[in-house]
């Protein structure tokens, strides 16, 4: 995983995309995509859920599946969802099924406070990226997505996780809604590319929720997002096509339909 600091001392900037789906995934690694997250967002934009914490392991395994078989260049990193990784053991255990399901490294919530299971995990001979900043396994604790690093204290906080999470041996470091002069200090101080999401432009690479990106989740767009293009309305249109286009076409007399061989 060292390219991964190679790019950042070049200054080349890191992009990151999600993928829960063959298609997609293909898509995305033809248009060359340097890394296709399998990320337990799926649980809103694809399963329907509320939030992240209702998704489980056996559902990232399956949806890791799909996307590694579209996927030919771009590295495939797979979320370790919510409570499988407790305990370091847990956390060896459980990226080794996401490992067996394709994926080439994995990822976990968390700075400090995960430091020895990130450990574990990159003994085990497991690539990592870490990530700080809001949680979104948190949420329901968080009262929401909130900014984070707003104050020198809670930048300060948040520094030393990413400097815990360098030590223990991560190839890169998600900031996720990070005040955006805190994600440059950062950026700044580690040798490891950020990755920012809602962090601001100092970040060395950016990764976002595709369908967010396409306007294919139009129920929900976070405000950092500008969409790139309006998916959703052009399905509704060929869905309504398809409707009108059928309802309005005359079923064939019986006595005109071929007779059976």
């Amino acid at each position: 995983m060292q390219q991964w600091r190679e790019k950042k001392e070049r200054g080349e900037r890191i992009t990151a995309l999600t993928a829960y789906d063959y298609p997609t995934a293909r898509l995305l690694d033809e248009a060359g995509v340097d890394i296709i997250l399998v990320g337990d967002s799926l649980g809103m934009v694809v399963l329907g859920y509320e939030d992240t914490t209702q998704v489980t392991l056996q559902e990232v395994v399956h949806h890791t599946r799909a996307v590694v078989r579209g996927t030919q260049r771009a590295l495939v990193v797979a979320d370790l969802p919510i409570h499988t990784y407790d305990t370091p053991a847990d956390a060896v255990a459980n990226a080794r099924q996401l490992i067996g399901a394709g994926a080439k490294a994995v990822k976990l919530e968390g700075g400090a406070s995960h430091r020895a299971q990130i450990e574990e995990i990159l003994d085990a001979g497991i690539p990592l990226m870490a990530h700080i900043g809001m949680l979104p396994q948190q949420v329901r604790e968080e009262g929401g997505y909130k900014l984070k690093g707003r104050t020198p204290a809670e930048a300060e906080i948040l520094l030393r996780d990413a400097q815990a999470v360098e030590a223990a041996g991560a190839f890169a470091v998600v900031l996720e809604i990070v005040a955006a002069e805190t994600a440059r200090q950062i950026s700044a101080a580690i040798k490891i590319p950020t990755i920012g999401i809602g962090s601001g432009a100092h970040c060395d690479g950016e990764i976002l929720v595709t369908h967010d990106l396409v306007g294919l989740f139009p129920w929900f767009v976070p405000k950092f997002v500008k969409p790139e293009a309006d998916v959703a309305a052009e399905m509704r249109k060929a869905f309504e096509a398809f409707i009108k286009r059928t309802r309005g076409s005359a079923a064939p007399p019986p006595e005109s339909q071929a007779a059976p061989v």
